[in-house]
């Protein structure tokens, strides 16, 4: 049986993963992300993919960030009607990430409409809130471990990767179709999560695979190893001190929660004064009550639960949901802690935000995630005296910190250590899902074993698996 595995996405580039894997002629996609980043990038969503949503028969789904799930609804607009298969949190989490995602592109274009900054007329959403609702009725919940038919001879199962709450590396098994003939195993990453960090447990062992494709988000640095309360400490107090506003761009899952329980453990300890903490983000609020539901479950760090202290969600934490209550921010004076979403500043309140106060130098702006090239994120933290919000230069006066120890992503180092838990090398590793220069270099350290065969595909390559295992050992950059 001829298996081929096409890159629809996440190759030379840090987002938009989808892949393709096609079996006796039937496909299934591997994650439906969003491209994020510059325009040149966010324009790919707007292109028709390589594939006929019509004829992919399921999505097998890592988990629910936005460059990993946020092309679902455009998919069921595009007429897509078949299986969405993923973990039960994932689930869960979906009907607040999709809906909000739809929401922000509603809300977005109808903004640049009024403001007139858009060079379209009329400025469009990419999907809408009924296609978002048409994407989550195709969605199915399974558990970790549980192996599940996913048509042409192929199982698949669903394996923890420690990254966010229900995110999975997903190992498929695709039989030969000849007697005696073992089957072909891919084991597709997702985002792996880091190793002995507050929050989710360790991302399980990687199994035995003839085929592995492994994102590189961080597959050319080290996260720092200072302790991540450490690492807040010293800049939030500083800024606290002078009676500044710390703003926060985070992630409303996951990265939202661990900072809750950082600063809480932080301001209960006294290393910092208590302080307001808002959280502004609807959509975080929601995550934070799933992320308690799970608290026990085994999913989750068992600590969640230590001392009798909920310590998702400490005693001066506030939730703001509505827009008025958001607005209402801009007349709170400091000192106060804000963390609202999107982590990269590519749409949402927290640009409401940053807008009022980068132009003061008691405030801080603390990156706590990764910044992907061409996002205002990326811009602040590569020292932009000024940043492009809604049409307008802002200048940015406030202290811009990066604390790259909070990412939920593996670095190289953990990447490395991953993929050395399967009890024996995958044939043939496909590194994606990262910048080219990091996904580069974590080829070559893969390589450097010179037992696999490496490749670096590039956008909407496709490879037969079958003359790739055949090839020797080495590494072979995008062509």
């Amino acid at each position: 049986m001829s298996v081929r595995l096409t890159f629809d996405g996440a190759a030379g580039t840090v987002t938009g993963s989808r892949y393709v894997l096609a079996a006796d002629g039937r496909r299934m996609l591997i994650d439906a992300g969003l491209f994020q980043g510059s325009r040149e990038l966010r324009q790919l969503n707007w292109r028709r993919p390589a594939f006929e949503p019509r004829a992919v028969e399921r999505v097998l789904l890592t988990h629910t960030h936005i460059d990993h799930a946020g092309y679902l609804p455009r998919l069921a607009a595009m007429g897509f009607r078949g299986e969405i298969v993923c973990t039960r949190a994932t689930r869960e989490l979906a009907g607040i990430l999709l809906m909000d995602a739809a929401k922000l592109q509603e809300e977005d274009a109808a903004y640049a409409n009024r403001k007139r900054y858009s060079r379209h007329e009329p400025a469009l959403p990419l999907f809408t809130a009924d296609d978002a609702r048409a994407a989550l009725r195709l969605m199915r919940g399974v558990d970790y471990d549980e192996w599940l038919n996913v048509g042409a001879g192929a199982r698949a199962r669903f394996l923890n990767a420690g990254h966010i709450l229900g995110s999975a590396s997903i190992e498929v098994r695709i039989d030969s179709g000849a007697s005696g003939h073992a089957p072909t195993t891919i084991v597709f990453s997702g985002d792996v999560g880091r190793y002995g960090v507050p929050l989710h447990v360790d991302p399980e062992p990687l199994p035995s695979c003839d085929v592995l494709v492994v994102e590189s988000t961080y597959g050319d640095r080290l996260h720092d190893r200072t302790p991540l309360v450490d690492a807040l400490r010293a800049p939030v107090a500083e800024t606290v001190a002078r009676g500044g506003t710390v703003l926060v761009p985070s992630f409303a899952v996951a990265r939202t929660q661990l900072l809750m329980v950082m600063l809480g453990d932080l301001m209960r300890s006294g290393d910092l004064p208590v302080v307001p903490i808002d959280i502004d983000s609807p959509m975080a609020v929601d995550v934070t009550h799933i992320y308690d539901r799970y608290a026990g479950s085994g999913q989750l760090d068992p600590d969640l639960e230590a001392h009798g202290v909920d310590r998702l969600a400490p005693a001066n934490v506030r939730f703001h949901r509505t827009v008025e209550e958001s607005k209402q921010l801009n007349g709170l004076r400091g000192p106060r802690i804000i963390i609202s979403a999107s982590g990269m500043l590519t749409g949402g309140r927290v640009l409401h935000h940053a807008r009022r106060l980068l132009p003061e130098p008691k405030n801080l702006v603390l990156m706590v995630g990764f910044q992907a090239a061409g996002t205002p994120g990326r811009q602040l933290e590569d020292g932009a005296a000024v940043v492009r919000i809604h049409g307008d230069d802002v200048p940015v006066r406030a202290r811009v910190v990066c604390v790259h120890s909070l990412s939920a992503h593996a670095d190289a180092d953990e990447l490395l250590r991953w993929v050395r838990t399967a009890p024996q090398p995958p044939r043939v590793v496909f590194v994606t899902h990262g910048e080219p220069a990091a996904s580069a270099a974590l080829a070559a350290r893969l390589g450097d074993a010179g037992t696999m065969r490496v490749v670096v595909p590039h956008l909407g390559a496709a490879y037969d698996l079958a003359q790739e295992m055949e090839q020797p050992a080495a590494v072979r950059e995008a062509e």
